[in-house]
């Protein structure tokens, strides 16, 4: 079986940090260098779609000193591996509320995904200030404003992932075992591995490992 999406959550970035006696932001460091890492693995692999939780709706319950270090690290993030998406064929894009973020930073994320929009080895898309239950309550909101019928094919195609296939295998690092607010419509048939490696850890070759045993899985979708 081919995994043509992917999704991660990327935990652990704090908990590796305090475990060398660390502060946090350390671990967000590392974090967004492990990024970069498993992108250029998933080219290497053939997986077409790689989604990563980067900022979620809850994490502005997290003191402000650490929200501000995130949001200067998406900044510089974009900025540094401008020319790595090009270079790479790879096609950035976002998922999530962005009209939260600094007016800055919001033109930065609209730039690079122009800039990449022609890429097409590899779609890597993170989701910023993004939750599923508020990508539900925006996708029906805009539904309910176009007068739309809703099916399921209608919200399918009102989410933000709108041009972007289901999940086909979902990841979670950092030993939790749970989805957190994360592509919870997109990831109904996904299969899922959950792993006490933490982000900053997390390598290529557990990767591989991971989708050797989802090749051995039987996908049913509720059939026989």
């Amino acid at each position: 079986m081919e995994v043509k999406h992917l999704a991660i959550i990327m935990d652990g970035n704090g908990r590796w940090a305090q475990k060398r006696l660390k502060p946090r932001f350390f671990g967000h460091q590392e974090g967004a260098k492990k990024i970069q890492n498993i992108t250029e693995s998933c080219l290497y692999l053939g997986i077409k779609y790689l989604s990563l939780y980067a900022f979620s709706t809850e994490n502005w319950k997290r003191p402000q000193k650490e929200i501000d270090f995130l949001i200067q690290l998406l900044n510089q993030y974009l900025t540094q591996k401008k020319q790595i998406y090009l270079d790479s064929n790879i096609r950035f894009r976002s998922i999530g509320d962005i009209s939260i973020f600094p007016q800055k930073l919001q033109a930065k994320i609209k730039e690079l995904e122009n800039f990449t929009k022609h890429c097409n080895k590899l779609t890597q898309i993170l989701a910023l200030n993004y939750g599923s239950k508020d990508e539900l309550r925006r996708t029906f909101l805009k539904l309910h404003k176009n007068n739309s019928i809703i099916t399921q094919e209608s919200i399918t195609q009102s989410l933000d992932t709108a041009d972007f296939p289901e999940v086909d295998m979902l990841i979670r690092t950092g030993g939790e075992q749970r989805l957190s607010n994360f592509l919870l419509w997109q990831s109904a048939y996904a299969e899922l591995f959950f792993t006490k490696t933490l982000w900053p850890d997390f390598s290529h070759k557990e990767l591989a490992q991971m989708l050797e045993e989802f090749s051995l899985r039987q996908r049913r979708f509720g059939g026989i």
